[in-house]
């Protein structure tokens, strides 16, 4: 068998990722093209299996965590060594699309593959990661396996989040049988690179095929609880009523000022929100947000906390209505590892893609897992920028491309692992 250092450019077969991308994109499948594969449901269940079942098929060894991420390793020559790993989430969004997430973890799975068909032994392992939860739609906050792993989320707190219908992530990972024996975060990983569409409109836009990332920007979600109070629309005076749902609209609006008056980077968005008692011909009573604000720089997103709570405030006061805000996630902006975004960057250089340095506009499991591992990310143009949509579409020369990069940015770091054989590392039990 030859080594990384023998065979430096082995290619991805595009139409294999391509299928398998489109195999697994049948399980949740929705009318509109689209896929619905919430985190821990019976759908999310069967892409894990499918999933185990092709890297068995690679020859990998299995393993997964306490927090249901699934580990697939690919031997290296020094299994003393940390592995370089690769990887995503198969979750999706409500009504979710193809690619996102699951493209980072098939690329992974290629990557391997490749390594396998031309005969290359690395030097350290390769793991490819399914992160448990990444979306946070069924479960929030998002990104949670992935943050437990990383030490940023308390492993109980994790566990006891609860979907709409009371059922806590724990459990629901019992149910569908990914409740592993591993501690979350036992694991010593050497670095992590992360494939993924861009979800945003830049790469398509510049006419570039790569986007090596050089971090990820800041974000802060919130629930926001107004409570008025319930009354009879026709016989209450305007002027006496307690209405939620006006308060609610000056919410929605300071949400929006926040990222207005700090643009062009920011963005401030309110996803969710819940009226009650939700009838034609009453005043709403009590109205619940969910509140997301974004910036890639922490200085700028305190002030446009400042902003949102200030504006929020000024709207529950004229409405005579209570307001409670709980931030329930901070996520502060990240910045990668220089060497592994070297190793994007130089991967690809040396495939002759065009590329363009930027930074992530959406969250991803990178920017918990960089806390404590070297980590970069590579992303691929989606068409028009839409993601989290049913439409999500992504063009398969640059899926190949991407994963081509990814290939020759493990390759190189798996040479490069071996300055850390020395070095002390979690045990790595539980592999089957």
């Amino acid at each position: 068998m030859a080594s990384a250092m023998d065979c430096p450019s082995p290619r991805v077969d595009g139409d294999r990722l391509w299928c398998s991308i489109m195999e697994m994109a049948r399980i949740g499948a929705t009318p509109a093209g689209g896929c619905r594969r919430l985190a821990l449901t019976d759908e999310d269940k069967a892409g894990r299996d499918l999933f185990v079942s092709w890297c068995r098929d690679a020859g990998c060894r299995i393993s997964v965590d306490d927090m249901g991420n699934i580990f697939a390793r690919r031997p290296g020559r020094r299994e003393g060594l940390p592995a370089v790993a690769t990887g995503s989430h198969l979750d999706t969004q409500p009504h979710g699309g193809r690619f996102d997430g699951v493209y980072g973890v098939l690329a992974g799975l290629e990557v391997i593959r490749t390594l396998n068909e031309h005969g290359v032994e690395t030097e350290a392992p390769v793991d490819v990661v399914v992160w448990t939860n990444e979306e946070g739609a069924r479960f929030a906050p998002a990104m949670l396996a992935s943050g437990v792993f990383a030490g940023l989320f308390d492993r109980a707190f994790a566990l006891g989040r609860t979907d709409g219908n009371g059922r806590t992530l724990g459990a629901e990972l019992d149910r569908i049988g990914y409740l592993g024996d591993e501690p979350c975060g036992d694991r010593a990983f050497d670095s992590y690179f992360e494939a993924h569409i861009e979800q945003g409109p830049i790469l398509e836009r510049e006419g570039r095929t790569i986007g090596v990332v050089l971090g990820g920007q800041g974000q802060r979600w919130y629930d926001v609880t107004l409570g008025g109070q319930d009354a009879h629309a026709g016989s209450t005076p305007l002027a006496g009523r307690r209405d939620a749902l006006v308060a609610a609209a000056g919410v929605v609006f300071a949400a929006r000022h926040a990222a207005l008056d700090h643009s062009p980077k920011a963005v401030g968005t309110v996803g969710q929100l819940d009226v009650i008692p939700n009838s034609r011909n009453t005043v709403p009573g009590l109205v619940r947000l969910a509140v997301d604000l974004r910036h890639p720089d922490d200085e700028v997103l305190a002030e446009m906390d400042a902003s949102f709570r200030g504006r929020t405030e000024a709207a529950c006061r004229s409405e005579s209505v209570a307001l409670e805000i709980d931030e329930i996630w901070r996520n502060p902006a990240v910045h990668f590892d220089r060497d592994c975004v070297d190793a994007v960057r130089n991967a690809a250089r040396s495939l002759g893609y065009f590329h363009l340095d930027m930074v992530s506009g959406a969250g991803h499991d990178a920017c918990q897992i960089c806390h404590t591992t070297p980590a970069a990310m590579i992303f691929v143009p989606c068409a028009g920028g839409v993601s989290h949509n049913e439409a999500e579409s992504a063009k398969p020369a640059d899926l190949e491309a991407g994963c081509n990069v990814l290939l020759q940015a493990v390759m190189h770091r798996s040479r490069s692992a071996r300055r850390l054989a020395n070095q002390p590392t979690s045990q790595q039990g539980g592999l089957s």
